[in-house]
């Protein structure tokens, strides 16, 4: 049997990816919001990066959770700045709803490779799980025939 890939490597479980990439999304955004008053090209990069590593580590139980959670990791976090710092991601006079909608517009394209990484990567796993399961099955039943 071959090793196992980095697709067939996630053992996390949906919780703790879900703590995990929460975590790390609030303190890049505080981290962002500390060097521009703005969230911006910190938060879009390490978002897709983050969004893509939930990806890979959680276990294939829980790729559902993985497959909502980046869109609903940004919707978060921009309703959290909108409520207390809109100017951060809109005009300072928006209000909440306004705010958080400027702040997805601002950020799409960062939510979109992130979101389609995730995704793929997600899709890859499961087609690699896949075949890895039909090939330990022909090895069973061929030492099953060979008894």
């Amino acid at each position: 049997m071959s090793q196992r890939t980095i697709w067939e490597e996630g053992r996390e479980s949906g919780r703790h990816v879900v703590a995990l990439g929460s975590a790390i999304s609030l303190t890049v955004t505080f981290v962002d919001l500390l060097i521009d008053e703005q969230v911006g090209l910190l938060f879009d990069l390490t978002f897709v990066a983050i969004a893509l590593t939930l990806a890979l580590i959680v276990r294939p139980s829980d790729f559902f959770v993985v497959g909502v959670l980046p869109p609903l990791i940004m919707l978060g976090i921009f309703t959290l700045l909108a409520a207390t710092q809109p100017a951060s991601i809109a005009d300072p006079e928006d209000g909440l709803v306004q705010a958080v909608i400027s702040g997805l517009g601002h950020h799409s394209i960062s939510l979109f490779i992130g979101y389609t990484l995730c995704l793929g990567c997600l899709a890859v796993r499961r087609r690699v799980l896949r075949q890895r399961t039909e090939q330990i099955d022909e090895v069973e039943r061929e030492r099953a025939m060979a008894s």
